[in-house]
């Protein structure tokens, strides 16, 4: 299976910065989003959110300096 064919990832794959980190952290954002809304507020659900906000952030900053 060719991960550009299914609907909406072959764009975000195309238009993005032709980095894999990158765009997998851009997909994973709204499955993250809709993880804590079915799980709802808790510790765990904190974790995830801050873990995927800090993975976001430090990649973004790694690229930035280098």
């Amino acid at each position: 299976m060719n991960v550009r064919r299914v609907p909406g990832v072959g764009y975000v794959l195309s238009a993005g910065a032709d980095d894999r980190v990158f765009d997998t952290l851009l997909l994973l954002g709204p499955p993250v989003v809709v993880l804590i809304a079915l799980l709802h507020r808790s510790t765990v659900t904190e974790v995830i959110a801050g873990g995927y906000i800090a993975a976001f952030v430090l990649y973004t900053l790694y690229r930035g300096v280098s």
